[in-house]
């Protein structure tokens, strides 16, 4: 079964920081190029960032770039969101999504980041 599955979320104070992790199975993970994006309450989709399936480029969003960062393991088929100086705006259901170039695309059900004092 083709499925990535996010994990690491939760209730974190401004300022703090977590860890997302979204681990693939079922396709081959590392032809796929990987990206975060997030919906926060009432909000679309918002892309939040992207990653080539090497590893050897990354995108940022100009809302979370010097504060966020992605990564990704080909060995473990898992790729990361490293959320620094997290803000009460960054408040949103994150999701991950791979794509190959052939145009297969897979997403994860969400993990819920809430930033709140």
């Amino acid at each position: 079964e083709v499925q990535l599955v996010e994990s690491g979320g939760g209730l974190v104070q401004p300022g703090g920081s977590l860890r997302l992790s979204c681990a693939a199975s079922g396709f081959t993970f590392s032809t796929y190029a990987m990206t975060w994006v997030r919906q926060a309450p009432g909000k679309g989709l918002e892309w939040v960032s992207a990653i080539k399936n090497s590893g050897t480029m990354t995108s940022f969003a100009d809302s979370v770039k010097g504060r966020f960062t992605i990564s990704r393991d080909n060995a473990k088929n898992t790729v990361y969101l490293q959320m620094n100086s997290l803000k009460p705006e960054d408040t949103a259901v994150y999701y991950c999504n791979g794509q190959s170039w052939t145009g297969n695309d897979v997403w994860g059900q969400g993990t819920q980041v809430t930033v709140s004092s």
